[in-house]
């Protein structure tokens, strides 16, 4: 009868001795050989501290920094603070502009309001729709293109911004504390030329 590869030896048997001679030279294989002491990592040393931004107003964030990025920051600080002022309200701050652009120039069509909004007309678009569905503004067709609307401010949504309007003023007043009559005539100035000239 054939014994199956791999079976075990029958009890008190000897395993022969090729096998025994063999051992040492596997055991030398699979040893670990020791990392030669030029490819060694170097001992871990203390922990870098992090370094951490400074806080608005220092620094590269403070009048050391670039004119461009702190009119960034200025106005990332604005918006936030205005969402948060207009909350209560439901409105955005981009739904605001745009209600404060169609009070002082009635008639403006979805692509001058991109403009003025400094928006995307995809984002002017859901806006529009958004306040014509509160009643807010209303459309009507250009006089001469029909094809073109043109958007004006009912009586409800007049009222609406009324109350943005005063929630706004807590923001403007903290922009202007601090600064004279005089001042804010030149920083109005300065950044109605900016967007001009660049």
């Amino acid at each position: 009868m054939q014994r199956k590869i791999g079976a075990s030896a029958k009890p008190g048997s000897r395993r022969p001795q090729k096998a025994r001679a063999e051992e040492p030279n596997n055991r030398r294989k699979t040893a670990v050989r020791k990392t030669p002491a030029r490819h060694r990592k170097p001992p871990a040393e203390n922990p870098v501290r992090a370094i951490h931004p400074p806080p608005p107003g220092e620094g590269k964030r403070g009048e050391q920094g670039y004119l461009a990025y702190l009119l960034r920051q200025a106005q990332a600080a604005t918006r936030l603070s205005m969402e948060r002022a207009l909350a209560d309200l439901g409105v955005t701050p981009p739904q605001f502009v745009v209600l404060t652009m169609l009070k002082a120039y009635p008639g403006l069509s979805g692509a001058d309001l991109a403009r003025v909004a400094m928006l995307t007309p995809q984002t002017v678009g859901v806006i529009i729709r958004n306040l014509e569905r509160d009643d807010a503004i209303k459309k009507t067709p250009h006089p001469v293109h029909g094809r073109v609307l043109q958007w004006t401010v009912t009586r409800r949504g007049a009222a609406l911004l009324d109350r943005c309007k005063r929630h706004a003023q807590v923001i403007e007043q903290r922009l202007t504390a601090g600064l004279s009559a005089r001042d804010q005539t030149m920083i109005r100035r300065w950044l109605a030329r900016i967007a001009a000239d660049l």
